[in-house]
C-alpha cells in the first residue's frame, strides 16, 4: 500500500484562555509515523503561559510569529530565559524541561519538529508537565512528595493542587516573569531571517540552513534544519537528500505546487500547499516546488545535523558533472540534442526565476 504523501493540518489538542497546542496526527500523516516524526504547534494568547515540560523526543523549534520568553533547563540544570522572535530556530536536545511566555498583544506561535525514535509513540510527542492537572507530582502519594521535598502535608496539598490548568494557562498580568538575557541566547539559538544566507539567488530565493556551524547543539538534537524564501513564480530544483535524510516541511507563507517522484519513476504526489500544511518527503524521493504569484517560505527539518543534497538541474547538477558522450548514451538522442541540454541552466543554482 502507497503511502499518502498529502499535506495536512495540524488538529487541536488542548487549551483555554492562555492559548492552544495543535499537533498533526500519524494516523492522518502516515509518514510521522514511518519517519519517526513528530509535529506540533503551540499557540500562546496575550499573558499566556505554557507550564514547564519536559518532552520524550529531541526538537527544533520555531518561531512563526509574535515574540515572547522562552525558559530552557539544560541538563546540568542551568536555566537560561531568552528572548524569542519570529524567525527565531531553538535547538532542544533529549532532557531539557521548557517553559513559554507571551506578553504581547499579538499571538505568539512556534512550531516544533523532531525526532521520535525514542518516544512512546512513533510520529507523536509525549510532553511531561512538572505542575498543572496533569502534574508528575500528582500521582505521587503525599508520604513520597513529601520525603522528596521535606515539607509538611498541608504545604504539599497547595504546591500540588492549586494550579488546575492543564499545559496552558493565562497569568494575570501583575505576576512578573523572569526577564530575558540575550547573553543566554547565543549557543541556544539562532534567528534564521537575520542569519547570514548560504544562498541567494537573484529573483529566485534565499536559503538559511541550521547546522552544527551556526549552531552546534542541533549536533545534540540529531537535526538539521533550512529556512526557504521562494519569490514569486519561482522554481526549487528538483532533488533530494543523498544522505538518507527524511525532509519535513512546513509551509510558514504564501503557497504554490509540489510534485514528488519515487521508485520507478512515479509520482506518487502532485498537490497545492498553503500556509500551516505539512509534509513530508520520504528518503531519496525527488521534490520540487514552484511558488504562487506572492512566493512560499518554509521551514523544513532534516533528519540528520548537516544535510547533503543533490540537485537534478541547474549549474550544481549531477547531469553537469556527467561526460557527454554518457548524457547521448543514457537519454539515447543525437549529439545536437545533448549539446543543447548540457548548454541551459550553467548559471543557476537551487532556484529557478520564472520565465521570461
Amino acid at each position: 500500500m502507497e503511502l499518502d504523501l498529502t499535506p495536512k493540518l495540524a488538529k487541536k489538542v488542548y487549551g483555554g484562555d492562555g492559548g492552544a497546542y495543535y499537533a498533526w496526527c500519524p494516523n492522518e500523516l502516515p509518514m510521522l509515523r514511518e519517519g519517526n516524526i513528530g509535529a506540533a504547534k503551540l499557540a500562546l494568547e496575550k499573558n499566556g503561559f505554557a507550564l514547564p515540560r519536559y518532552s520524550d523526543s529531541a526538537k527544533v523549534a520555531y518561531v512563526l510569529q509574535g515574540s515572547g520568553v522562552a525558559g530552557v533547563v539544560l541538563p546540568e540544570k542551568e536555566e537560561k530565559v531568552i528572548p524569542i522572535k519570529k524567525g527565531d530556530a531553538i535547538a532542544l536536545p533529549f532532557g531539557v524541561v521548557t517553559w513559554w511566555y507571551n506578553k504581547e498583544d499579538t499571538e505568539l506561535a512556534i512550531l516544533f519538529l523532531g525526532d521520535t525514535s525514542k518516544a512512546h509513540k512513533s510520529g507523536s510527542f509525549t510532553d511531561f508537565f512538572l505542575t498543572g492537572s496533569s502534574g508528575i507530582f500528582t500521582g505521587f502519594s503525599t508520604e513520597f512528595v513529601g520525603r522528596a521535598w521535606d515539607l509538611e502535608e498541608s504545604v504539599i496539598k497547595t504546591l500540588v493542587g492549586s494550579q488546575s490548568g492543564h499545559g496552558i494557562v493565562k497569568l494575570d498580568p501583575s505576576l512578573k516573569m523572569p526577564e530575558p538575557k540575550k547573553e543566554h541566547y547565543s549557543g541556544l539559538a539562532l534567528n534564521c531571517e537575520e542569519a547570514p544566507l548560504d544562498v541567494d539567488i537573484k529573483n529566485g530565493g534565499k536559503v538559511v540552513v541550521l547546522n552544527t556551524k551556526n549552531l552546534p547543539l542541533v549536533g545534540e538534537v540529531g537535526l538539521g534544519a533550512d529556512l526557504v524564501r521562494l519569490n514569486g513564480n519561482a522554481m526549487c530544483s528538483p532533488g533530494f537528500s543523498c544522505d538518507s535524510a527524511l525532509q519535513v516541511t512546513y509551509i510558514v507563507r504564501g503557497g504554490g505546487r509540489v510534485q514528488v517522484v519515487g521508485v520507478d519513476g512515479k509520482r506518487v504526489l502532485e498537490t497545492t500547499v498553503k500556509a500551516g500544511n505539512l509534509f513530508i518527503v520520504p528518503r531519496f524521493f525527488v521534490v520540487s516546488k514552484i511558488a504562487d504569484p506572492d512566493g512560499m517560505d518554509w521551514f523544513s527539518i532534516i533528519t540528520t545535523p548537516n544535510p547533503i543534497f543533490t540537485h537534478l538541474a541547474g549549474r550544481t547538477s549531477v547531469w553537469k558533472a556527467l561526460s557527454p558522450e554518457v548524457l547521448q548514451a543514457a537519454f539515447n538522442v543525437p549529439k545536437e540534442v545533448e549539446e543543447k541540454f548540457s548548454s541551459k541552466r550553467k548559471a543557476e543554482e537551487i532556484f529557478f526565476p520564472p520565465p521570461n
